[in-house]
């Protein structure tokens, strides 16, 4: 008993406030090594100090509670997937301040829409399970995956929801022959743009595109459709060509 030390002063050998110190212990992350039955007051073993440390460490590198406690209990090779997910979430922060840069430089963007009429088409269809950080990897996937089935004739197409949740489908349509096709997009009214430079700025054409249709009074009807008219691996990103497409409500 002699040794153990007050809440107060292991909380300021730890740098750590007495109310972090609280909060770790209801999470059943630094339990104290004796509580007063009487008093309720926590007491700690100087040797605690260092899993305190290694706790604010990892706090202030804004790694969840739950994590820290995996890593604690199992080691560092826990903090992987925090990490995946820093690296994930740093990449979508890039991306929205190039297109912010973007914005900045042209001002909020417009399209050149014009109204189509398209045909049905009979598609093999390849679809995953993609997040807002990894709607570039999970469509790389359906491109591969069909490419693989099937032969298509004509430009791969990405179906897209209007809506983005935190998770969502994403589509890869190959419009061929072949008796895998089972599926038909739908034909109809459509507003086009067309999207030249890399992919991940093609939310700017969209925009756009979403624009016009509410200026012009035209409900949407997803998904929104990307027709890849070039290959990414022959062509340099700033050349690449999409053709955005969003079936209209009213046949105009």
């Amino acid at each position: 008993m002699t040794d153990l030390l007050p809440i107060g002063r292991f909380a300021r050998l730890c740098r750590l406030s007495v109310k972090q110190l609280r909060h770790y212990d209801d999470l059943g992350l630094l339990a104290p090594a004796w509580v007063d039955p009487a008093s309720g007051y926590r007491y700690y073993r100087p040797d605690q100090a260092g899993e305190a440390l290694s706790i604010g460490l990892l706090r202030s590198l804004d790694v969840p509670l739950p994590d820290i406690g995996k890593a604690l209990s199992s080691g560092t090779s826990a903090l992987q997937a925090v990490r995946d997910r820093m690296k994930a979430d740093l990449a979508r922060r890039r991306k929205a301040l190039d297109l912010l840069e973007r914005v900045l430089a042209e001002g909020l963007p417009r399209a050149d829409v014009t109204v189509v009429r398209e045909p049905a088409r009979r598609v093999f269809v390849e679809r995953d399970t993609a997040t807002p950080a990894t709607i570039g990897a999970a469509t790389s996937r359906c491109v591969a995956r069909s490419l693989a089935a099937v032969t298509p004739h004509g430009p791969l197409i990405g179906l897209f929801p209007l809506d983005l949740a935190d998770e969502f489908t994403v589509a890869i349509a190959a419009e061929t022959d072949d008796d895998r096709a089972d599926e038909v997009l739908p034909g109809g009214s459509y507003a086009v743009a067309t999207h030249v430079g890399p992919y991940d700025r093609i939310a700017l054409t969209s925009h756009g595109l979403l624009t016009w249709c509410a200026d012009h009074g035209h409900l949407p009807i997803g998904p929104l459709r990307e027709v890849y008219l070039n290959a990414p691996t022959l062509t340099p990103p700033e050349r690449l060509v999409t053709q955005l497409m969003i079936r209209l409500d009213d046949g105009a």
